[in-house]
């Protein structure tokens, strides 16, 4: 089975997706909890400057040593990458990959035909990478789980290629 996705068609440049790799990008999202909190539009510019504050405040009161409360942290943080469900947002490859004026839709090419979405819809679609910690071998490379989550419990499955038309 291929591993690879690619985006094409109406775009300036075709994107190479490996959903290997997504488990170590920040932008993945948990799928387990995804579609039942309330989405909020995050400012990466506060969430960065909040981050180095709170690293910067922790410093001061508890000094440059690593406490033993990091090494607990750490090791749940792998933890739930080892055994979570993630996805990570379609935005901001469709944004790299830059569509084409005159671009109408996204499809997805599957093992059982092309699937189209309207453009702005595809901007909130999520890429669903994993499940339960493992790769999706058998149904994969990926899963389209649309952004209202109407979806969620029947993504669509097989995807080998994502067109822009």
């Amino acid at each position: 089975m291929e591993t690879i996705v690619m985006i094409k068609g109406k775009v300036d440049y075709q994107i190479t997706l490996d959903p290997g790799v997504w488990i170590f990008d920040d932008r993945k999202v948990d799928l387990t909890t995804y579609f039942i909190q309330e989405q909020e539009i995050k400012d990466e510019l506060e969430e960065y400057t909040k981050s180095v504050s709170k690293h910067w405040e922790r410093e001061i009161r508890e000094g440059a040593i690593y406490p033993p409360t990091l090494k607990s942290e750490q090791k749940y943080e792998k933890q739930k990458v080892l055994n979570g469900t993630f996805g990570i947002p379609l935005k901001p490859f469709l944004e790299n990959a830059g569509i084409q004026a005159g671009a109408s839709s996204v499809q997805f090419m599957t093992d059982s035909g092309p699937i189209s979405v309207p453009i702005e819809e595809a901007f909130d679609i999520i890429l669903g990478f994993s499940i339960k910690g493992k790769p999706l071998k058998e149904d994969g490379p990926i899963h389209v789980y649309f952004g209202d989550g109407s979806n969620a419990s029947e993504p669509i499955k097989h995807v080998k290629e994502i067109n822009v038309i």
